[in-house]
């Protein structure tokens, strides 16, 4: 029989397409890649494996479409030991894809063409309730319709899970899905977004993490790339900084963050030991290329000793 997901993800699956790239175009601008490579991804499918990676059972809610990407995904996801039992497949929508170009210091940017991924509604969430009232936290992000994001935080803290948003892409956001969020991980460009409207406002993590929890949420884990994370605690801001590694593709590393921040969390961890675990599973994200080729598993993040 199968165990009960401590950790359930709703959200998106998609196609990543990755082009090595000597430099990020600017406005149109043709730049002559190198070698791509095609991998699983999608926000809410990379936290799902990066969780299942890091020892925990997990569930996931989405759609695919039923298509060649669509079936593929499927499969790898049952193989990372997730369950797909609450993935509706889409007879007339496409598997979301990403355009992906990276570079050889591991910068990049993302084109989203979401699919079947904005199909997830409501209704979809709803059938999944038994799953996520037994679970012990629940991840969600903003590649997927407003209305399931609410819907399943909604349905969580019905049932006392704790609710982990990761607001990406950042969208200006109601006053109730706020008030239905534990924990909220903008990193700084989204910070700006939710709370200035702006994403390049220039906002400290004082000022976001201060504002993002007077708009109702329990707390903050703002991720800053290389300068690490900030986040509240009863004396204060806190600030934990990123351990230093050798950059290849910070593609998931958000998503790392994100999966091990809850997975640290469902086992009990204290808030600053939940970090600490996330920060270690994201630099080590950081050092391979790819998106889910690039999630640790629990061993290596036990393992790793950083500066």
């Amino acid at each position: 029989m199968k165990m009960k997901a401590n950790i359930v993800v709703v959200g998106s699956i998609n196609q990543d397409i990755v082009v090595r790239s000597p430099k990020l175009p600017v406005k149109g601008e043709t730049v002559l890649g190198e070698d791509y490579f095609m991998v699983p991804g999608g926000k809410g499918a990379n936290q799902a494996v990066a969780a299942s990676r890091l020892g925990t059972n997990v569930a996931m809610i989405g759609c695919l479409g039923k298509d060649v990407f669509g079936e593929q995904m499927l499969q790898h996801l049952k193989a990372e030991g997730i369950d797909t039992s609450h993935i509706t497949m889409l007879a007339d929508h496409a598997t979301g894809i990403a355009l992906i170009p990276v570079t050889s210091s591991g910068d990049n940017f993302i084109v989203v063409s979401p699919g079947a991924n904005m199909q997830l509604k409501a209704s979809h969430i709803e059938q999944g309730e038994d799953v996520i009232k037994n679970a012990h936290a629940m991840l969600v992000q903003l590649e997927i319709p407003l209305d399931a994001v609410r819907a399943a935080l909604a349905i969580a803290k019905k049932h006392d899970v704790l609710t982990i948003l990761n607001p990406a892409p950042a969208v200006q956001l109601s006053d109730d899905i706020y008030a239905l969020t534990d924990i909220i991980t903008p990193n700084e460009t989204e910070g700006n977004q939710l709370v200035a409207g702006d994403a390049e406002k220039g906002l400290d993590a004082d000022e976001i993490i201060t504002k993002l929890i007077a708009m109702g949420v329990g707390n903050v884990l703002l991720t800053r790339g290389g300068d690490g994370t900030a986040f509240r605690e009863p004396q204060g801001i806190r600030e934990f900084p990123a351990y230093k590694v050798d950059v290849v593709d910070t593609t998931a590393a958000g998503d790392a963050c994100n999966a091990a921040l809850a997975v640290a969390l469902a086992e009990e961890r204290s808030f600053g030991e939940a970090v600490a675990f996330a920060t270690k599973a994201a630099a080590l994200t950081v050092t391979k290329r790819g998106a889910q080729s690039s999630l640790p598993s629990r061993d290596e993040v036990d393992r790793f000793v950083g500066s």
